[in-house]
């Protein structure tokens, strides 16, 4: 049995908190009903939890995927003529999250409360995105609810399999890579230097051999400093990422590397172009719709060059078109098709298109990016492992050759 905090009515005006024991929120809304209390807020308290859930709270994270489960369960409700309240505590029930529940039973008490459902969600920063937030309540101010969240659940999961293929095409190769690069470290400092102790009698030495005797003896006697330099190195990317100038400097180099800056253009792209027409869909202002569709944009580059197009759009009356041909890593393609867009007045469509149409390329570029990269890392880590190994051969062959 929990244990659950509420505040109550009491009368017209008397208004009392206190705790109840109870075994759901049902039955301790229904116990403050027998006691003549009127319920404004419900809620269990955290502390109560015993040790195992507790653990399976700290060690289960609300997901990207449980909030947009939750989006389409929502609009689902609300369709079918479900009450907010009634639709949240039905979810926060059946939810087996039990940050999720808890985070869903107090956005019920905040709308009960009085407030809107959005005012609810911006609570919650991390899980709600400003874009999240201004899209439930431009369906509220439209009386549309059910349609903006049943449209942001749907770019939620185009999203999420967008994301799932990008992640994917790099994660085989950079696996590839790093256990290349780990094997040939443990290599040359742990154990070549034992076995290199066998050519010590040797007058002369083939030259791949004696390279290879150096670069072990220096991994071997140096092996720390290279782990440090590695980990420096990393540490000064690291705050380089967290610094504006520095994080225009990284994206700006990624932008510049052939194949990848094709792959990430196209990836950007996609993502802003399906972020403006969702947030035109929902009615919201070009120019609030710009803003939040350029913060979607991982690279800061992209990123500042559509905050520049918001501004032209504002200050200067331009059209979108105008801005995105002025900027330099939207193609043609992007400004063609806002422009037709902009003179029918099918703008959210056109934009619709344009992500379609790159989130087809993304994937067609992944697939190549994955099928050229995993044979040349391959390729390149058996070319270092076949050095070692012929190097380590090579005394032995001639001493047998000259027997």
């Amino acid at each position: 049995m929990a244990v659950f905090t509420y505040k109550a009515k009491e009368g017209p005006t008397k208004t009392v908190e206190g705790e109840l024991h109870a075994e759901s929120s049902p039955d301790a809304l229904a116990a403050l009903d027998r006691m003549g209390l009127s319920p404004v807020w419900v809620r269990e308290k955290a502390e109560q939890l015993d040790g195992k859930q507790a653990r399976k709270f700290d060690l289960r994270p609300i997901r990207p995927r449980d909030i947009t489960i939750l989006t389409r369960q929502l609009a689902s409700l609300i369709r079918s003529g479900v009450p907010i309240l009634r639709g949240l505590r039905t979810i926060a029930d059946q939810t087996e999250s039990q940050r999720l529940r808890r985070v869903v039973s107090d956005m019920e008490a905040t709308v009960r409360d009085g407030s809107m459902l959005s005012v609810a969600m911006s609570r919650y920063p991390a899980l709600f995105s400003a874009l999240y937030v201004d899209m439930v309540r431009a369906g509220e101010s439209g009386g549309i609810l059910d349609e903006s969240l049943t449209r942001l659940a749907d770019a939620r999961e185009k999203e999420e399999d967008f994301r799932r293929k990008v992640h994917s095409a790099m994660a085989y190769p950079c696996l590839v890579l790093a256990v290349g690069v780990l094997t040939i470290f443990i290599l040359l400092s742990f154990f070549l230097p034992k076995v290199v102790a066998l050519f010590d009698t040797y007058e002369s030495l083939p030259l791949p051999t004696q390279i290879l005797i150096a670069v072990s003896d220096f991994f071997d006697q140096y092996w720390y400093w290279v782990v440090l330099i590695f980990l420096l190195l990393a540490a000064v990317f690291k705050r380089l990422t967290t610094l504006e100038r520095g994080r225009l400097l990284i994206d700006g180099m990624i932008l510049k590397i052939p194949l990848v800056n094709r792959f990430v253009q196209q990836a950007e792209i996609a993502r802003f172009s399906r972020t403006l027409a969702l947030l035109l869909e929902a009615g919201l202002p070009i120019d609030k719709s710009l803003d939040l569709s350029g913060k979607t944009l991982q690279n800061s580059v992209m990123r500042n060059e559509i905050s520049d197009v918001a501004r032209r759009t504002v200050q200067r009356g331009e059209s979108l078109t105008v801005g995105l041909k002025a900027t330099e890593h939207f193609p043609a393609f992007v400004s063609n098709m806002t422009a037709v867009g902009e003179e029918v007045g099918t703008l959210e469509t056109s934009l619709n298109e344009i992500a379609t149409f790159y989130e087809k390329e993304v994937d067609q570029q992944s697939r190549l990016i994955t099928s050229l990269i995993e044979p040349l890392l391959i390729l390149g880590v058996g070319g270092v492992v076949g050095f070692i190994v012929a190097a380590m051969l090579l005394p032995i062959f001639e001493l047998g050759t000259g027997l």
